[in-house]
């Protein structure tokens, strides 16, 4: 992916893709919850939030992992992918991980207002009060103490929950999601399928 990185982008690019290696390598060896903690704190310093209209021009658009460190920039669901890539990589068991889409209220404990969001959650076990890895909230936090968060869906490469279900409501998320199925094609591309 260096190589990629180098011959796609620049050499900055591949030295940030050469660390994040490193860090992989690094973490491989640790328990779960480190790797989820190591993982969150490189993501939330290397990468700037934007909205993808600014980065991409477009209004939806959820970049490669790849495609997020040779910007350094991204808006939460590529905060979340790349997070969840990488933890995959350091062998953190899939069923372990759902990316998930939530409403985050905005404003306040007392505001009505909200916005969609995407966070990771991370599973020690199914039934487990997951815990939250956010680009906006820093620190890791188990759902429970995240009630500015209420789930819509989750999904990762071998199912779609809806809300907060124990059980998928499908085994296959990319029939359902189009920009999932797109970005996993994207990603096999970048040499992470």
């Amino acid at each position: 992916m260096e190589q990629l990185a180098l011959s796609r982008y620049n050499a900055s690019t591949a030295a940030t893709v050469a660390s994040w290696r490193q860090l992989i390598d690094e973490i491989e060896v640790l328990a779960d919850e480190q790797k989820v903690a190591r993982v969150n704190t490189f993501f939330n310093r290397l990468i700037r939030w934007r909205q993808d209209r600014d980065i991409w021009q477009q209004e939806d658009y959820w970049a490669t992992p790849l495609e997020t460190m040779a910007r350094r920039q991204g808006d939460c669901e590529d905060f979340a992918v790349a997070k969840y890539m990488t933890l995959l990589l350091a062998g953190v068991d899939v069923d372990k991980m759902r990316i998930t889409y939530v409403r985050a209220q905005v404003g306040g404990p007392h505001s009505n207002i909200s916005q969609a969001h995407m966070v990771l959650a991370y599973y020690s076990v199914s039934s487990a009060d997951p815990l939250i890895l956010d680009n906006i909230v820093s620190e890791i936090r188990p759902a429970s103490r995240r009630e500015d968060l209420k789930p819509v869906f989750g999904f990762n490469s071998k199912g779609l929950w809806v809300g907060a279900a124990d059980s998928p409501a499908t085994n296959d998320p990319g029939a359902r999601l189009s920009r999932w199925r797109n970005l996993l094609q994207r990603m096999a591309a970048d040499g992470l399928g």
